[in-house]
């Protein structure tokens, strides 16, 4: 028993030991994911094709440890690099999938992150959709109290409303986050409340106020190598250059947001350039270069892309719900045989924990009455050992008292022992003299044996005188 209770305390040690170092392990695991997606989603704006790489990288290693937050937020940042990549339909997926694993790891700010990111992608080809998700995720936000994920949200809602035309209800959003984004001091987005404060200035036709903050914000982008913010702020400027007739400035705002535009290597951004030239050189009269931007333009048909990309998103958006119900049923399914199989294995564990239960009780109720009976035959022995104490007592006491006697009897019998050697010598020698005279002749036959009875009479005397003196004192 000792030995078995030894093995155990020995293996749960060890296995404890071991576990430890896995976490270890793990967490050390874990740190590298959370970098490596930090890393992507930080290159998003100015390199999302190595955004791409690197959150593949996180996925594969998120997907190894079965570590659901780094998949689901490798999802996102993919999908925020398809979005600047403007791969609308691939952004949407990955911002589904990453809404899943979210939702698996419990993870209620990430749902929020995405359902923010979600919202941005149908901003420009359904407002109502994105408004919905916006506020989805503003609800969330609010209730865990995310103030970064706040402040993005404001700014989003404002950018919604701005293509709404609801430009008081477009700055009120905007101001909002501008003034998190101070307290947070984040001047990435600044950079994006400078610029689009600017273009709800520009559409109220307050040119002065537009141009100060989309100066402000260019500048902030080009310390900060903000390429894509660079690129659309340049697109506000050229149509607010050529608002004000200032062509040659116009021109020049727009080639720079073509380099700009193909560092970046959005299509999207190429196309609103292409419809910014034509418009620049139709402004200017110079008709045969607008018709050369007017057939470029013409070879994607922007209308027709917005609204099969807005369905194409939400048949995506259908066929996932419709697969995640069908994973949800077979997650239940699972879920149910797992229950059924742990039913049965706690069942039988605790089947077999009664048995042990049963046979520990037996054994110690045999064990209880083993004692039970030690203890008596222990006070048996004891009553008998007291009974042998007094015993050996009273034998020790008739031996003393036997000994006592004897020691008496025998220095008596020391005492007539010598008396009767006197006592009885006479009578002796008297007849062996009468026994010499008689065989000599020299006494009469008849006087002889007279004085021989007189003699033996006298020995038995002393005799039973000396018997008396012996036994006497234990007759008394």
């Amino acid at each position: 028993m000792k030995r078995t209770i030894v093995f155990l305390l020995y293996f749960f040690t060890a296995f404890a030991l071991y576990a430890k170092d896995l976490d270890g392990d793990a967490k050390a695991d874990t740190s590298e994911i959370i970098r490596i997606n930090k890393q992507a989603l930080a290159n998003r704006l100015t390199d999302p094709e190595q955004t791409v790489i690197d959150a593949t990288k996180a996925m594969d290693l998120s997907r190894k440890l079965n570590y659901n937050n780094g998949i689901a937020e490798a999802y996102r940042v993919l999908g925020l690099a398809n979005y600047y990549l403007d791969q609308p339909e691939k952004s949407f997926e990955n911002y589904l999938s990453a809404a899943t694993f979210f939702a698996k790891a419990g993870n209620l700010g990430g749902e929020a992150k995405v359902y923010n990111n979600m919202g941005n992608l149908y901003r420009d080809h359904d407002a109502n959709k994105s408004l919905d998700y916006f506020f989805k995720s503003l609800a969330i936000a609010n209730k865990i109290n995310n103030i970064d994920l706040i402040a993005s949200l404001n700014l989003n809602l404002g950018n919604v409303y701005t293509r709404k035309n609801s430009y008081s209800q477009a700055l009120k959003y905007y101001n909002n986050s501008q003034a998190i984004f101070r307290s947070l001091k984040d001047s990435v987005n600044l950079v994006q409340c400078a610029q689009n404060i600017g273009v709800v200035y520009f559409k109220l036709g307050q040119f002065d106020k537009a141009l100060a903050m989309l100066l402000e914000a260019n500048a902030n982008a080009k310390r900060q190598d903000l390429n894509e913010s660079i690129a659309s702020i340049d697109l506000t400027l050229a149509s607010l250059y050529m608002n004000q007739k200032k062509f040659d400035d116009a021109e020049k705002i727009v080639n720079e947001g073509i380099n700009y535009t193909r560092l970046v290597k959005d299509p999207k951004l190429e196309y609103d350039y292409k419809h910014t030239s034509y418009e620049l050189e139709y402004n200017r009269k110079d008709y045969a270069k607008a018709m050369f931007y007017l057939r470029e333009i013409y070879k994607v048909d922007s209308a027709t892309f917005k609204t099969n990309t807005s369905v194409q998103m939400k048949l995506i958006e259908a066929t996932r719900k419709q697969e995640e119900q069908v994973k949800e049923n077979e997650r239940i399914a699972e879920r149910q045989a797992y229950d059924r199989t742990k039913f049965w294995a706690v069942t039988i564990v605790a089947g077999l924990l009664l048995i042990v239960i049963g046979l520990l009780f037996g054994n110690v109720k045999r064990k209880a009455k083993t004692n039970a009976q030690l203890t008596l035959l222990n006070g048996e022995v004891s009553r008998q050992k007291d009974n042998l104490d007094r015993i050996n007592h009273h034998l020790e006491e008739i031996i003393d008292e036997r000994t006592k006697d004897l020691q008496i009897k025998n220095r008596k019998l020391s005492e007539h022992s010598s008396y009767l050697s006197h006592q009885i010598r006479g009578p002796i020698a008297t007849l062996r003299g009468l026994i010499n005279l008689e065989r000599e002749g020299l006494v009469d036959e008849k006087e002889c044996i007279t004085m021989m009875d007189k003699c033996v009479s006298e020995i038995d005397e002393k005799i039973i005188e000396m018997s008396d003196m012996l036994h006497g004192p234990a007759r008394a």
